[in-house]
């Protein structure tokens, strides 16, 4: 996670994150392979496919879908949109995640069952990973098939109740992070906010005949992946720190 009390940090363009995910290839308890369904609520995430095949299923207000990925695939969700990948072999994907990459550093909300729901305390001991090599692994998998649960059950009452269905898994959601939000709105200030807000500048400058900003640009490169292989919701990551 970045740290936004030392100033503004260096930021991709748009203010994005990224890191490169590998899907986790360990068969769930439905028989698909692949990652713990969740939800953003602040932030849209994208997906380009580096390699391999499977699907990401989706589930919000407008109905569930499963759209398949391959190699050149490009898509992306907004907030309240839960997701899962599933992977039909090798899928290895480029995220591209909004906010500087917050859907890795809080925004995200795993879709446990309700009893794991009830208060922030509660989600948090469900979600937390133990462990170390292998055991670190298993201890992911486990909190994954766990969010199955919770993700099987929505899933049959939307198809009961319709959007309705969503509405007590969206609230304990928002509960649950809302002691977070301080930072949140920190890192988007400092990122997206800022860079919308130097690109305004810019056009205001270019009006007027001048380009200051022109005389200030620099080329910025990121160095290799600060953390590789890190257990995520979805695989493994190799993260990318845009204050490294």
């Amino acid at each position: 996670m970045c740290d936004f009390e030392s100033g503004p940090a260096l930021a991709l363009p748009g203010g994005i994150g990224i890191s490169r995910l590998t899907v986790y290839d360990v068969e769930a308890p439905d028989g698909l392979v692949g990652g713990t369904p969740h939800v953003h609520l602040a932030c849209s995430e994208g997906y380009y496919v580096v390699g391999g095949t499977g699907s990401v299923q989706t589930l919000n207000t407008k109905g569930y879908t499963e759209t398949p990925l391959q190699a050149g695939t490009v898509v992306w969700f907004e907030p309240g949109t839960i997701h899962r990948l599933v992977n039909d072999g090798e899928l290895q994907i480029l995220t591209l995640m909004s906010n500087s990459g917050l859907p890795e550093a809080g925004d995200a909300v795993l879709t446990l069952p309700p009893e794991h729901l009830a208060d922030r305390e509660t989600y948090l001991q469900a979600t937390a990973l133990s462990g170390e090599g292998e055991a670190l692994t298993a201890s992911a998998i486990a909190r994954r098939d766990l969010a199955l649960q919770g993700y099987d059950v929505l899933r049959e009452r939307y198809e009961s109740e319709g959007p309705a269905a969503l509405e007590d898994f969206f609230a304990a959601a928002i509960r649950i992070v809302q002691p977070q939000l301080a930072d949140w709105r920190r890192r988007w200030e400092q990122g997206a906010r800022r860079l919308a807000d130097e690109t305004g500048a810019a056009l205001d400058a270019l009006e007027a005949g001048i380009a200051p900003h022109l005389e200030s640009a620099e080329l910025h490169q990121l160095p290799v992946p600060t953390e590789f292989g890190r257990h995520g919701m979805c695989g493994r990551l190799d993260v990318y720190d845009t204050n490294a």
